[in-house]
């Protein structure tokens, strides 16, 4: 009797969740591009891949590529498209797996990122571009940078190590079907964005508006969110191969741009990465991991003229 009720027990949750997991889904389904400008898309290796343009196409392209957190897709970089866009002609792509682009039920890997970066600096700029990339991405632009033609590297707060050793299972538990997705839906309310955010996002968290708030939910509830996210906190989004080798072998400028208040990813890395590459480093005063979003008019003003040296702000 005790096992019978315990099993009605768990059909009954099970089925509580699989009902809340839809009706999450159905109140996200308004998902419309946050950032101004054209929106257009192309096909690379089975995905649609969205992305905004703006900007005079004669000018120098810029090509700004997101993270790879929970909530990411290029809406990251809204405080300074407009910016940029009055001196280049910047192309913003939401990465496989994120914000606009396809969302299919794939093991997600570093090489599948690396290599659309590579593919998309070629597919989406007719000149070597300027490339800005933040956290993870700026390891998948620096190998990137070394097997496609690229201006300047610009790297933001860049990593190439995230959650430590690769789990199977965890990886297994985020993308099964009903329970999974009722974990990641939990970890995904705007509860749980705004504490990631305090926790290691922004310094000031009056710079988290409502709006991006709003878009950042309804990005990680839209179908298939979880699959790239399972492989990030899994550790399968790590590139194999130290930034600092690959940096190594990058052979254009490149400039580091770091919170002086991060803590995944403490200034001190950046500061010992710098010297051992020989790159340019910028310390932003009062930011943790996202400078472009709490500095933006400092930054926009780094991407048109460059710091060689390192320079705090």
């Amino acid at each position: 009797m005790k096992l019978r009720t315990a099993i009605a027990g768990l059909a009954g949750t099970v089925g509580t969740t699989a009902v809340a997991n839809r009706m999450l889904t159905s109140r996200a389904a308004d998902f419309e591009p946050f950032l101004d400008g054209e929106q257009g898309s192309y096909r690379w290796r089975g995905f649609d891949i969205s992305y905004t343009e703006m900007g005079d196409p004669e000018d120098q392209d810029v090509l700004l590529f997101h993270g790879t957190g929970a909530a990411s897709s290029s809406h990251e970089f809204y405080r300074v498209v407009d910016a940029l866009s009055e001196t280049f002609h910047v192309i913003a792509p939401d990465l496989p797996g994120y914000g606009h682009s396809d969302r299919p039920p794939l093991l997600y890997s570093s090489s599948l990122y690396s290599t659309f970066v590579a593919d998309a600096i070629e597919d989406l700029s007719d000149e070597p571009p300027i490339v800005v990339a933040s956290s993870l991405s700026g390891a998948y632009a620096a190998t990137a940078a070394t097997e496609v033609a690229v201006k300047e590297l610009m790297l933001i707060c860049p990593t190439d190590s995230t959650m430590g050793n690769r789990q199977t299972w965890v990886r297994s538990l985020v993308r099964s079907p009903v329970l999974g997705e009722g974990l990641f839906n939990l970890v995904v309310s705007k509860r749980g964005l705004r504490h990631f955010h305090e926790d290691h996002g922004y310094y000031d968290m009056d710079n988290l508006t409502v709006d991006v708030l709003e878009y950042e939910w309804k990005t990680t509830h839209q179908p298939g969110a979880r699959y790239p996210v399972a492989s990030f906190i899994s550790g399968f989004l790590d590139p194999e191969e130290p930034l600092e080798a690959v940096l190594a072998d990058v052979d254009v400028p490149v400039t580091l741009l770091w919170g002086r208040n991060a803590d995944t990813t403490p200034l001190s890395e950046g500061r010992t990465l710098a010297e051992e590459v020989d790159a340019g480093l910028v310390v932003f005063d009062k930011t943790k991991l996202l400078p472009h979003v709490e500095h933006p008019t400092q930054f926009v003003d780094i991407v048109r003229n460059g710091i060689p040296a390192e320079h705090e702000l």
